[in-house]
């Protein structure tokens, strides 16, 4: 392996767009993210969308789509739930 070729391996920042923070470590001395386990759906249970251009309100207006979720009512997911069991 050459020597001196390699970049140092430094601590490094994370910024999130949420405005957590933390320590790592990387090549570059500060790093940003849009998503981290602290807003990522996956780890919060809470879906969010990350649009930063309107692609989603563009394709809602262009359609005519609604929420997914204001279809149904309560009532209504119970009744399903049950018939599946």
């Amino acid at each position: 392996m050459k020597q001196g070729i390699h970049p140092d391996y430094v601590e490094c920042k994370v910024s999130c767009a949420c405005g957590a923070s933390f320590m790592s470590r990387s090549t570059k001395p500060e790093l940003k993210v849009d998503i981290c386990s602290q807003c990522h759906p996956f780890f919060t249970g809470q879906q969010k969308i990350v649009d930063t251009e309107g692609r989603v309100e563009r394709f809602i207006k262009r359609y005519g789509l609604q929420s997914q979720y204001s279809e149904y009512s309560e009532e209504d997911t119970k009744k399903a739930g049950k018939a599946k069991k």
